[in-house]
């Protein structure tokens, strides 16, 4: 087996073959011809969330696979929409339901909401994209981090940003050397100490990104080696944490049930 960052960098040198490799993958191929098919009929919130096949792709390509159960949930946010500051999914800590209700802005949009780029085109790309990640990640969690990083990097406006979302934050201590346990810490101060190391610009720029992604895929390989037959058979079954859901996301779940 590779290691990490030799991994990482096979896929990230030429990200346009790696993603069309992907589209050609018989499930994806399949999922996404029905997603552009049936998308532009869909004129309501109703109607997007009860067609359960294009309502998963879409929760897939905003991250939110393991939510897409969660149909109520999404209900709610999407009938609030964000134009409100204190509408349901600009109140929630997890920036990914804003960013989905935001592509599907029923609420501000209405039946011309499936017309649009972010809607269609737009959320295939981000298919693609989530389900290259998945993969690299079943075979190692590491490069599926990075490729997650790498992705998110150039929309990163504060440092609060690594601390709101446990795989940037994951990957930030990890490359900065700093202990996992460091996130039971104060985030003001969790936030100055990624400061004093990190500068966010940097992020934006695509080789010093290189660099600081080449740090982390490295120390990432010293503490879970490729070769160690037991790192390979938990990465099988590990699960990445900006999928996991979080205890705010599921006590709201179980208040609106009851």
């Amino acid at each position: 087996m590779i290691d990490t960052y030799t991994s990482y960098h096979l896929i990230a040198r030429d990200m346009a073959r790696s993603i069309s490799r992907v589209e050609q993958q018989p499930m994806a191929s399949r999922e996404t011809e029905y997603y552009l098919e049936n998308i532009g009929q869909v004129k309501s919130i109703e109607e997007f969330v009860a067609d359960d096949r294009l309502f998963r792709y879409a929760m897939k390509a905003h991250g939110l696979a393991d939510m897409a159960y969660a149909k109520a949930f999404m209900l709610k946010a999407l009938e609030g929409g964000i134009d409100d500051r204190e509408s349901f999914a600009n109140k929630l800590t997890d920036k990914r339901y804003r960013e989905f209700v935001e592509t599907f802005n029923f609420a501000r949009y209405g039946e011309k909401t499936t017309t649009f780029h972010g809607s269609t085109t737009g959320t295939v790309e981000k298919y693609l994209r989530q389900t290259l990640e998945e993969d690299a990640g079943r075979q190692n969690e590491g490069v599926r981090l990075a490729l997650y990083f790498q992705r998110k990097a150039g929309s990163l406006t504060s440092y609060y940003d690594f601390l709101a979302d446990p795989a940037l934050a994951q990957v930030v201590r990890t490359a900065l050397g700093f202990p996992q346990a460091l996130g039971q810490a104060d985030i003001d101060k969790q936030a100055d100490m990624i400061k004093e190391r990190l500068d966010l610009e940097d992020l934006k720029d695509p080789e010093k990104l290189e660099e600081f992604l080449k740090r982390f895929t490295m120390l990432w390989e010293i503490n879970n080696p490729s070769f160690s037959p037991q790192n390979s058979v938990a990465a099988l079954f590990s699960r990445p944490a900006e999928f996991g859901i979080s205890t705010d996301i599921l006590l709201t779940i179980a208040q609106m049930r009851r």
